[in-house]
């Protein structure tokens, strides 16, 4: 049996400024937008290429057990790319606060690209949920 990771809850405190952001900014498709019981709205949107989807909720109680998660707390969520240079130019040319390019050097953090799965950005979304940026060598599929 496999078991898949298809969908991580962003919490956030205005769901139509995270949308615009997710949407417009970075890039990630709108898959879904909707009441689904009163008082209840859900935004989905999955990155390109990719098969695990982000969820926004609104008025949707927590799961058992569960503690729900205070608006700019989720971080390290990573998304990977095959040229981190291109993509950190799409970001910034969108007006995303996007770091520099970064790798893992012999003193720790250094700037520039590294080598192969060592080459990191990061930003973060309105409510400061933070993402990490990494460059693979090549698309999942081929790997």
């Amino acid at each position: 049996m496999n078991w898949t990771l298809e969908v991580v809850p962003v919490p956030v405190s205005d769901m139509d400024r995270a949308k615009d952001f997710y949407a417009g900014k970075v890039g990630f498709k709108l898959d879904l937008d909707d009441q689904v019981a009163p008082g209840m709205r859900i935004i989905q949107l999955t990155p390109p290429g990719s098969r695990c989807s982000i969820a926004m909720l609104d008025g949707m109680p927590p799961f058992p057990g569960e503690k729900p998660m205070a608006p700019g707390t989720l971080q390290g969520l990573q998304i990977c790319v095959t040229d981190i240079e291109a993509a950190r130019e799409e970001l910034v040319a969108k007006g995303v606060d996007v770091s520099p390019i970064r790798h893992v050097g012999a003193t720790g953090w250094e700037e520039g690209k590294g080598d192969t799965w060592n080459s990191f950005m990061t930003f973060a979304d309105p409510d400061g949920n933070g993402w990490v940026v990494q460059e693979a060598p090549s698309e999942l599929s081929a790997r």
